[in-house]
């Protein structure tokens, strides 16, 4: 690998936002290797395409993120069964004879974020409300039940598309609706956002958490702002929180090993470098 140039990427559509890049480019730089970690913004249109260039441009894989994650499962030669089961693909990894393998590595990324900060975390304690029912929402509700989660109470406002996917998971999920949204985190001991609401430039999550025990987790998959507002009010209230950066950063360590054979470390160090720039 010494005299080899190390490639890999991430493709999007937008991609200016992301900071995947400072990420892998700070492990380029603490181990000490020549390579580089490029955004590309790749239309949907043209994802076979820029897929299919990776072999022969050298790379040794990329990271996908939206709205790509479901088309990808399409084109590439295999896809490992965990990221079948998740219905997404989120990173890409190019074998030795050119195959693109695609794998899932958002529930890692959702599961050590959540242990990084509260180590006596278990996903059997009691039930999880999962609000949202979209890619962020697939990975957190696989990496909970992964986990032991004996119930999950997924709301979302198209409740649907909640149902088609507590289907595809099994009696452990259960959908409830939108307008139940505040009554159903009675009991929870944990809490999780995976819709973009809270993001900046979106308005704050919808959800009042007066029926939620002092004693419940509270997650968020945003990372821009660091805190959300629904983080920020769990927080003066007395719960545990957690915030979504460290899901981006965690979910980066399995695809290095994959593309490099080297598991990085998230260390305080790059989490403090990637939230100056939140």
């Amino acid at each position: 690998m010494a005299d080899r140039f190390l490639l890999a990427a991430v493709m999007g559509w937008p991609i200016s936002q992301s900071r995947s890049p400072m990420l892998h480019n700070f492990w380029f730089a603490q181990y000490g290797l020549r390579g580089t970690y490029v955004p590309l913004a790749i239309a949907p249109d043209r994802l076979e395409a820029a897929l299919r260039a990776l072999p022969a441009l050298n790379f040794s894989g990329c990271n996908l993120t939206i709205p790509l994650k479901q088309k990808a499962m399409a084109i590439v030669d295999e896809v490992d069964v965990t990221a079948q089961k998740i219905g997404a693909t989120s990173c890409v990894v190019v074998k030795e004879d050119g195959r693109l393998v695609g794998f899932n590595n958002d529930w890692y990324g959702f599961v050590h974020n959540v242990l990084e900060f509260a180590p006596d975390w278990r996903a059997d304690a009691g039930p999880a409300v999962v609000i949202g029912a979209g890619g962020g929402a697939r990975a957190v509700i696989y990496g909970l039940l992964a986990r032991g989660a004996r119930e999950v109470r997924l709301c979302n406002r198209t409740v649907e598309r909640a149902q088609a996917l507590a289907d595809e998971f099994g009696a452990a999920v259960r959908v409830v609706p939108w307008d139940d949204r505040h009554d159903v985190l009675d009991g929870a001991a944990m809490l999780v956002n995976t819709t973009s609401q809270g993001m900046v430039g979106q308005p704050p999550l919808d959800l009042l958490l007066d029926r939620l025990p002092i004693t419940a987790l509270v997650n968020d998959i945003v990372y821009i702002p660091r805190e959300t507002p629904l983080l920020v009010v769990a927080r003066e209230r007395g719960n545990r929180t957690v915030t979504g950066l460290g899901m981006l950063l965690h979910q980066g360590v399995p695809a290095w090993k994959a593309w490099f054979g080297i598991e990085p470390q998230v260390t305080a160090a790059l989490r403090a470098a990637i939230e100056a720039t939140l």
